[in-house]
């Protein structure tokens, strides 16, 4: 006997459904404009992602860290927040793994080498995450505001560092981390995949145990859900906002361990940008559910990983659009759902 699926679930696996579909559609029409034949473009995408060892590694070196921000975001909107802030939390993330990967001494074992810069990322992240928790907390500071001021900040302050302590050479790299400190590549066929690709799936599984498993995971769904009821029953709602935001900053400081310590093995300005604001995308599009976040980032990396296969056909920017798109279009299509079944 099969279960059948709940209307709150049929409801979001339809709304990204309708948002994929419409997605692919608008793609479609702007391969049209560019005189590419859709069909031609969509399945030399999927024949080289697929069927390349390349492509199909760095669709998942891309999905690595878009997980990791995708369930960052969740988080925070099981809580009832948004955070918007998992740009410059991925910045502060990088530059404190590698500034501490490039500090041991150069015989650390991988041991403790490998913990140390995990601890200093996600510590990082957390520290700016919780910032955010607190002003919103204990001033009533909107954390969207406050994410976006705080991404300028963090990005400006990494750039006074780095001009001023860490860059090397006139460049905007700084020192190597030691070689304990490195994630083995998968090896496939030399693209940046790593070992990270571990630590977003456990990411994954943990996120899932404690959202739908703990009392914990109930309380911070509770006070996103309705807070008034949440503090009728002993609940801190402002305990719980400003340790979702930090936990939300962890898991966004986090991504440094695919960049830094899977990847380029140094601080380079500008590593990682971007991934933190695809990671909305990667949420909503997920339905802020874990699997669905990384069945979402894999369509996402797709789009990366696939435009640049075929950047010969069709300009990659068109692709990257598409990300933007589908958020657009599931943004589009839940309200359009959730007004369907009631009508």
């Amino acid at each position: 006997m099969f279960l059948r699926p709940s209307a709150n679930l049929r409801r979001e696996l339809a709304a990204a459904a309708i948002a994929l579909l419409a997605s692919i559609a608008i793609g479609s029409l702007l391969m049209l404009v560019f005189g590419a034949s859709p069909g031609r473009v969509w399945w030399h995408m999927l024949e080289r992602v697929a069927g390349e060892r390349y492509w199909s590694g760095e669709l998942l070196y891309r999905a690595t860290a878009l997980v990791l921000c995708g369930l960052s975001v969740s988080l925070a909107l099981d809580a009832g927040l948004f955070n918007i802030g998992a740009e410059g939390q991925v910045t502060a993330g990088v530059f404190a793994c590698s500034l501490v990967g490039s500090a041991l001494p150069a015989d650390t074992p991988a041991i403790l080498a490998i913990p140390a810069c995990l601890l200093a990322a996600t510590a990082a992240g957390a520290a700016i995450g919780a910032l955010i928790g607190v002003l919103r907390a204990t001033r009533g500071a909107h954390e969207v505001i406050t994410s976006i001021m705080l991404n300028y900040i963090v990005v400006g302050v990494t750039l006074w560092m780095g001009n001023s302590f860490v860059f090397r050479g006139g460049t905007t790299r700084g020192a190597e981390i030691v070689a304990g400190a490195t994630l083995p590549q998968l090896g496939f066929a030399g693209s940046s995949a790593n070992a990270a690709l571990a630590i977003a799936i456990v990411a994954v599984g943990a996120m899932w145990w404690l959202r739908a498993r703990t009392t914990w995971g109930r309380a911070w769904r509770a006070v996103g859900q309705e807070p008034a009821a949440a503090r009728s029953v002993g609940i801190s709602v402002k305990r719980v906002q400003i340790l979702v935001m930090a936990g939300s900053g962890a898991l966004a400081g986090l991504a440094a361990s695919n960049f830094v310590m899977g990847h380029k093995h140094a601080f380079e300005f500008g590593l990682g940008s971007g991934v933190g604001l695809l990671g909305i995308s990667a949420a909503l599009l997920g339905r802020t559910h874990p699997l669905g976040i990384a069945i979402a980032s894999i369509v996402l990396s797709f789009l990366s990983a696939g435009g640049l296969a075929v950047a010969e056909e069709v300009p990659k920017e068109l692709t990257e659009m598409l990300q933007g798109v589908v958020l657009l279009a599931i943004a589009a299509a839940g309200p359009w759902v959730a007004r369907r079944e009631t009508a």
